[in-house]
């Protein structure tokens, strides 16, 4: 970059890349689980990946929210060589770099659904929609603090939230391409 600026990607935005492939990967995986019998039978295979659902959304919805928080507080404001990422782009990367980790993912869901039918199709969907919720309580709080956050690109390895970041940049509400949370701009 020019003078010293950085890529940024948008934290919310990262946080969700992966709510929507692991929502429908795991919703097919538990498709196709509820058409086999398994071991234990198809109702409690079902109501077991319910359950699973339930569970990993709320654990994955809340786990790292303190790194999180203390990032945003520690956050410096974006300097004008920074470029700022799209959203679009951001999703790219994120699912060209993850794609072969979601289809064993969907398969090993598959896979066990001759043990327990549908429920490790159920446990991805639930890691989607907990990620879908993280990204809306960051997306409350960009809000709320009126401030966009974003991280360097080549920080992003290990996540948003991850051993490499030391710090998130800020932005103004109307910077970037994407709404607070990381959603499409209307």
């Amino acid at each position: 970059m020019a003078r010293g600026g950085q890529a940024l990607a948008r934290v919310a935005v990262v946080v969700r890349a992966g709510a929507a492939p692991m929502w429908w990967a795991g919703l097919l995986a538990a498709g196709i689980g509820a058409l086999l019998p398994g071991l234990t039978g198809r109702r409690i295979g079902l109501l077991a990946g319910a359950a699973l659902l339930l569970v990993t959304a709320a654990v994955v919805a809340l786990v790292r929210r303190g790194r999180y928080t203390r990032l945003a507080a520690g956050a410096t404001r974006a300097a004008r060589a920074d470029f700022l990422q799209d959203r679009a782009v951001t999703l790219r990367v994120w699912r060209r770099a993850h794609r072969w980790w979601l289809l064993g993912a969907f398969l090993a869901a598959v896979g066990s659904s001759f043990a327990l039918p549908g429920a490790g199709g159920l446990w991805l969907a639930g890691a989607g929609a907990g990620l879908w919720l993280k990204a809306l309580w960051l997306g409350h709080r960009e809000r709320t603090e009126e401030t966009l956050w974003w991280v360097r690109t080549d920080w992003l390895g290990k996540g948003p939230a991850g051993k490499p970041v030391k710090a998130y940049r800020s932005t103004g509400i109307a910077a970037g391409d994407a709404a607070p949370g990381g959603a499409r701009r209307r």
